[in-house]
């Protein structure tokens, strides 16, 4: 039985200050490195080793990564950061105050771009100062799929391959596998593993510094899941 841990970051500046965060890359609040250290003492409380671990090229989610193999002894581990784990993109949301948007558009269209399955938030040009296009970590990707603005079904879609070709050939080998992420891409990866639907997945949380334990059978079928809290 393979074991599969989720872990979206620790809280963020800008998860303090209540913005719009998507792909920006935005470094983890004193509360936030707490969390994660918090985090890998319950990791190596409930004695949870890793074969390999999954992260984002976001600052947050590689730092929560990192506290959690320190706190848990096992920074050795083998470490994959890939763009495919990085939040969903907000589009021209990014860097805005949430209850300033709402004000402004109303509680419910920011309540649909933040929670719905497949509706876009209004995009960010590719010529825009502030697209991803112009960020050096996306320098080997195709400029044409670089995102201004995702919703959870485009996230899904561009986690789904790094699923299918690293993660779930490594649980059905039998290893334990580790991913610290960010709330939508872990959401968007829970949908897929627990096969949730289009609606209830709305209604899915996924609290900062939180481990999730997922139990594997040989088909990949969840037997357990579990969430380590003190």
């Amino acid at each position: 039985m393979s074991k599969l841990v989720l872990i979206r970051h620790g809280q963020s500046q800008w998860n303090l200050s209540n913005k719009f965060t998507g792909w920006e890359d935005v470094d983890l609040s004193d509360k936030g490195v707490e969390e994660a250290k918090e985090a890998g003492k319950l990791v190596k409380e409930a004695g949870l080793e890793f074969d390999y671990a999954f992260t984002s090229v976001l600052t947050r989610a590689i730092k929560t990564l990192h506290y959690v193999l320190e706190e848990s002894d096992q920074l050795w581990v083998p470490e994959t950061k890939t763009w495919r784990l990085n939040e969903r993109h907000y589009g021209r949301l990014q860097g805005l105050n949430k209850k300033e948007t709402a004000e402004k558009y109303g509680d419910e269209q920011v309540h649909i771009w933040r929670r719905s399955y497949d509706t876009l938030p209004p995009l960010l040009s590719a010529d825009d100062e502030g697209s991803a296009v112009n960020d050096r970590r996306y320098a080997d990707l195709d400029p044409n799929i670089i995102p201004g603005g995702e919703n959870l079904k485009v996230t899904l879609e561009r986690v789904m391959p790094l699923w299918v070709d690293q993660i779930a050939p490594k649980l059905l080998d039998g290893k334990n596998v580790i991913i610290a992420a960010h709330g939508n891409s872990l959401r968007a990866l829970s949908k897929y593993i627990e096969r949730i639907s289009d609606d209830d997945i709305m209604d899915l949380e996924m609290k900062t510094g939180e481990p999730v334990v997922y139990d594997f059978n040989d088909k990949l079928e969840v037997q357990n899941k579990t969430k380590l809290d003190k």
